[in-house]
């Protein structure tokens, strides 16, 4: 698998037109992955509030919550802990930029199809993915890594059921995430600081399934997404009191 970071002639401000981004990426192979910063993403959307015109941080981070818990439960109130669009991380995605608070792109999934759809179609390609991405801290490890705000164009898991183990077993639960996985290690080369390489490609990368539409499985137990009730940590989602969004900025 190869991994190359793009690199923007200039800093990236509101207004700026994502497809005028994306064309600095000079050619694509066929089945290549296009990784994209979603704070990039929602810059170009306008996804922004200058920081003089919102009364409260903890508030707009709340209002963009599914659900949180309050920063006092937090070590020393260092953040608002958070649960949006599936994924549990601090801040709901809020960041600061430049004198401005960034949020995530509105429909993250929808953008990284119209992205898909024009980087297919300008670079005439069959096989295309598509990944917008974040950053967040891993419980009980130091430092962040890169993880999928939204993708189109490839399923995001990875089935082994019925395949042998090295062991000669035949494995019945197995699953790698993918997409994830993709995403780690297309931010680790794009960088988290002034790099100003916000886009990259990844090539080469095997038994990728890829798809003209929405992953959509029919089976409730290949979706993507876990219902916090289904999923092995739901301790820590039903043990703690975590509140629904309720506030604005």
């Amino acid at each position: 698998m190869r991994v190359v970071a793009v690199k923007v002639k200039r800093q990236i401000v509101p207004g700026d037109d994502l497809f005028g981004v994306l064309s600095q990426i000079r050619s694509l192979k066929e089945g290549s992955i296009v990784a994209i910063s979603s704070k990039v993403v929602s810059i170009c959307e306008n996804r922004v509030f200058k920081k003089s015109s919102v009364k409260s941080r903890d508030g707009l981070i709340i209002k963009e919550a599914d659900r949180y818990l309050p920063r006092k439960l937090v070590p020393k109130m260092r953040a608002l802990l958070t649960i949006k669009n599936h994924a549990l991380l601090p801040s709901a995605g809020v960041d600061e930029f430049d004198g401005l608070y960034v949020l995530w792109p509105k429909d993250p999934g929808r953008t990284a199809k119209k992205i898909y759809s024009i980087l297919k179609k300008r670079h005439h390609l069959a096989k295309l993915g598509v990944i917008i991405c974040d950053s967040r801290s891993t419980p009980l490890r130091r430092g962040s890594t890169g993880f999928s705000v939204g993708y189109f164009g490839f399923s995001p898991l990875k089935f082994y059921r019925g395949k042998k183990a090295l062991s000669g077993r035949i494995m019945r639960m197995r699953v790698a995430n993918v997409v994830d996985a993709l995403a780690a290690a297309a931010v680790l080369v794009m960088g988290e600081g002034g790099e100003r390489t916000p886009i990259a490609v990844i090539e080469g990368v095997s038994e990728i399934e890829f798809l003209n539409s929405f992953y959509q499985p029919k089976d409730p137990d290949e979706r993507f997404e876990v219902d916090p009730g289904r999923d092995i940590f739901s301790p820590l989602f039903s043990g703690l009191p975590w509140q629904n969004k309720k506030s604005s900025r």
